[in-house]
């Protein structure tokens, strides 16, 4: 597989690539994010009265609720008369395909007199910050009982209102073009103000959205942006991030251009020898006459790196298009190419892309250079067999993901981004489902480089809310601009294979009416894009269901191996539902199914609770696999949520029903917010990999299961276990053989096979004795992969290691770093939990600290963090433009001192 290691951060758009060796281009994109203004109102304080709209108030709400949980209907209010919503819904309007639905701005221009948008206001007192931000991310948490930020939303301040000011300027070569302000993300109801006058905006935190600027500019003085947010409280069922926390971006433009994600290119018949690609282009005219120019399309191979190919692979044919004013039209154009190299899924195809440079000429010359990535592959689905890229079966190996990066919160970075990336693919994972949301646009352009399959998911919610102030009560108003936005924005991605409008919606339980909804939600992403399937994920429909009928494919969370199934949820008023992969593919033989959520296992990294359950899947209780005194859960990865399954049940499920297509388990990282069963603790307890990034034990089963030919075997529990001498303290092992010797002390305590339709090999009667555990695996009888634990000396002293040694002097690039607990011969002591302080000198900064433990209310930007299972996580960040030696150091007062050296160039 190739290296995918970061290089630079690129300016760019998803689909949208500058490339200097082309033809110089009106076209310019301009970075936004540096020197911007913050300023939050406090909890105490009053904020302004600039809102988009009025709120229900919100009374009782049980935070920590059930994820499954009905949704329930939507509270009936009414607005008030001085609402900010009639000017900010035109800002939409582009994505309303019925002109007689798009809404005409009000005369007026609210806001106008309010300080914080004008000129003259002085905000050196404010914040100073660089985009992406996220405000709440530095916390403090929110502690105890009733706190303001429950744990659902990761007690983080995230809630409130929040003002951002910049200036930036334009020169007199600007005069007569289009100026247009992206904003990839800000949550939420964003608004946005020009040298006073309010511009528009977007209610949905985490769309992508563009404001034409130009009526406001100005080419003669500074220009000055007030970007307003209002984050509401219980608006969520995770945590949703605060602030602008993507990039945001200044576009100029002739007036004549190639529209807002205008380009489309579709490969419909795809071969190894050739591939027909379709490219529409959509084409705006924001002048008053009609204007005639000569549009051409090349075809360029597209490196890792973003590089195009010297020359052209191929050049079409130029074509006269006359572009009507005022208004967006569409052309369309076609060709052949001969002997493609494809885009499939790594490992064991490779990434290929390409991209489609636009060039529009008006008398010779350049009036707009656009560039397309995308990807040639076929793509196809049998609903007896599953997924086949480029005529290989392809079985869905995948995991769900939230947006927030750990300990940096939901502000993106590419390189965390990466990272995450980087360890699933480890794993042996080879797709993702954006969970509940679009994703940042830089987020697909990695899983196009790398190789990924991603389900691309737009709401959590539609009319029934599952939070009191979630997307409902802005779906009647913007689901059709927020749909067409995602798929427009994201359609030229290969990696991208499936839509998916919704997760466990309430509407399942509506029947007709229910399916009404989806069927719409459908026909919006057909029109946008008829080459995926369209589906919605399903927790309580059952196969006979208008609602299932409704999709191209049938996507089911936790149902497959079913729902609550032990004796003891009889009789309770929860979701239950038996097995229902039969059921599925009975009522819809044409169909796909796939499990778009299983198992919702739990462990806590490194804790161990004895004794260990006889069962392959149990729920989390008190003295069954959890402790509510500590708020943690065994890492013997025997647990799931109520509604859940472990890993091994779900495994055994998906391989008696071959026809499934694959299962993308919840989830891949751990996440903030959500922290079923402790909804005191701040952080979930569901993924493989923990907030730190660090691998659970659970790590090692998936990667037994999904990299076949990897020889491996992984040892569980550790082996320190003062105390427990003499006490039955199971062995388990995960290995991609089928058979294991183990050994205490060197002493064999025999040789197992798995068992048919078995995950782990387990050594249930073993008594913990000081000293070496050892296994050796075999495959086919051949000796295969060999794994070693010890019972380590007291914790002595500190090693730190970076996953990368050098970065760039950027200002966005990281370096993170793990500091273990090591005893005297240098051996990673388990159980060591010392408070380890940091510091650092050279051109880079401290951005955060982590361990992994969902109960550590610590700051995450806090420069000591007390170890937890023998690990704390540093990530450090370049300073912009600095570059030299960063030295980290470790200390603590027992364990002495310990330093680490990164390049920043």
């Amino acid at each position: 597989m190739p290296d995918y290691k970061f290089t630079k951060w690129l300016v760019a758009c998803v689909a949208i690539i500058a490339s200097s060796s082309l033809t110089a281009s009106p076209r310019e994109r301009v970075d936004l994010n540096n020197d911007w203004r913050f300023y939050r109102y406090a909890d105490n304080q009053q904020a302004d009265t600039l809102i988009y709209d009025t709120r229900p108030a919100v009374e009782g709400f049980n935070d920590s609720q059930a994820a499954d949980t009905r949704p329930t209907d939507a509270v009936s209010i009414s607005s008030q008369a001085d609402i900010l919503k009639p000017w900010i819904l035109p800002s939409g309007n582009a994505f309303i395909h019925d002109p007689a639905k798009r809404h005409t701005r009000p005369a007026g221009n609210p806001g106008e007199d309010f300080p914080f948008v004008q000129h003259d206001f002085n905000d050196a007192d404010w914040q100073a910050v660089t985009l992406p931000h996220d405000w709440a991310i530095a916390g403090p948490f929110y502690t105890g009982d009733n706190p303001k930020v429950g744990g659902g939303m990761g007690r983080l301040p995230s809630h409130g209102v929040a003002w951002y000011r910049k200036q930036f300027t334009l020169s007199d070569t600007d005069k007569g073009k289009q100026i247009y302000l992206h904003i990839d993300g800000a949550m939420s109801y964003s608004m946005v103000w020009l040298n006073g006058k309010l511009v528009g905006g977007w209610p949905y935190g985490y769309s992508s959205y563009r404001l034409d600027l130009t009526p406001y500019v100005s080419t003669t003085r500074p220009n000055q942006l007030a970007i307003r947010l209002d984050n509401p409280p219980q608006s969520s069922r995770w945590y949703p991030g605060a602030g602008i926390y993507r990039n945001v971006w200044l576009e100029k433009t002739s007036p004549v251009h190639v529209s807002q994600w205008g380009t489309q290119v579709i490969t419909p018949h795809v071969t190894a020898e050739s591939a027909d690609i379709s490219i529409k282009t959509g084409l705006t005219n924001n002048t008053s006459s009609a204007r005639t120019v000569t549009m051409q399309h090349a075809i360029y191979e597209l490196s890792v790196d973003d590089q195009l190919s010297r020359t052209p692979v191929q050049t079409l044919t130029s074509e006269i298009v006359t572009v009507q004013p005022g208004r967006d039209q569409t052309s369309s154009s076609f060709t052949k190419l001969a002997n493609p190299k494809l885009w499939g899924p790594a490992p064991q195809q490779t990434p290929h892309r390409y991209a489609v440079v636009t060039t529009l000429k008006e008398n010779g010359s350049v009036l707009d250079q656009y560039t397309t990535a995308f990807g040639i592959r076929d793509l196809q689905f049998d609903p007896n067999k599953g997924v086949f890229i480029n005529g290989e079966h392809t079985p869905l190996q995948g995991v769900n993901q939230h947006h927030d990066l750990g300990a940096l919160g939901a502000a993106f970075n590419l390189r965390a981004a990466e990272r995450q990336l980087e360890i699933l693919q480890e794993m042996g994972v080879n797709a993702i489902r954006m969970a509940h949301n679009p994703p940042a646009p830089e987020l697909l352009t990695l899983t196009d480089k790398m190789g990924i399959l991603v389900l691309n998911e737009s709401f959590d919610s539609w009319y029934k809310k599952k939070t009191p102030l979630d997307f409902h009560l802005i779906f009647a108003d913007w689901h059709e601009q927020d749909l067409r936005a995602l798929v427009r924005r994201d359609k030229n991605h290969p990696s991208v294979i499936m839509w998916y409008i919704g997760n466990e919606v309430g509407e399942q339980y509506t029947g007709e009416d229910g399916a009404k909804v989806a069927l719409a939600l459908k026909a919006i992403v057909k029109s946008e894009d008829p080459t995926r399937p369209v589906t919605a994920s399903m927790n309580w429909a059952k196969a006979d269901f208008p609602f299932s009928a409704a999709m191209d494919l049938i996507s089911l969370n936790y149902q497959g191996e079913g729902i609550r199934q032990a004796p003891e949820f009889e009789g309770t008023n929860r979701i239950r539902t038996p097995p229902s992969y039969p059921a599925f593919h009975k009522a819809h033989p044409d169909k796909v199914i796939l499990s778009s959520e299983t198992a919702s296992a739990f462990s806590s990294r490194g804790i161990y609770l004895f004794p260990v359950t006889p069962e392959f899947s149990a729920p989390v209780r008190d003295g069954r696999g959890g402790d509510s005194r500590i708020h943690q859960v065994s890492s013997y990865e025997l647990h799931a949520v109520d509604f859940g399954s472990s890993a091994d049940k779900v495994f055994r499920y998906i391989d008696t029903h071959p026809y499934v297509a694959g299962q993308f388990v919840w989830n891949g990282f751990d996440y903030i917010g959500e922290p079923t069963p402790y909804y005191s603790a701040r952080s979930s307890y569901s993924g493989m990999i923990d907030l730190a990034g660090f691998k659970k034990d659970r790590f090692y089963l998936y990667q037994s299961q999904w990299r076949p030919d990897l020889p491996m075997a992984h040892i569980l529990p550790h082996w320190n276990w003062q105390g427990r001498e003499g006490e039955i303290t199971p062995i388990h092992v995960f290995t991609s053989g089928d058979e294991v010797e183990l050994f205490i002390n060197g002493e064999s305590k025999g040789r197992k096979k798995k068992a048919p339709l078995a995950y782990r090999i387990r050594f249930d009667d073993i008594r913990y004795t000081p000293g070496s555990v050892e296994v050796v695996a075999y495959k086919d009888g051949k000796p295969w992969a060999h794994e070693r634990v010890e019972t380590t000396g007291p914790a002595a002293a500190l090693a730190a290691s970076a996953d990368r040694s050098v970065i760039h002097a950027d200002g966005r690039d990281l370096s993170f770093v793990t500091v273990d607990i090591v005893d005297e011969a240098g051996r990673f002591v388990p159980t060591a939990t010392h408070n380890i302080a940091f510091t650092l000198s050279g051109p880079g900064r401290i951005v955060a600290t982590d361990n992994g433990d969902s109960t550590d209310f610590t700051p995450f930007v806090s420069h000591q963090r007390n170890a937890f299972s023998g690990k704390v996580l540093v990530i450090i960040q370049s300073e912009n433009h600095d570059s030299g030696d960063i030295i980290l150091t470790a200390t603590n007062k027992e364990l002495g001192t310990t330093s680490l050296r990164i390049r920043s160039k």
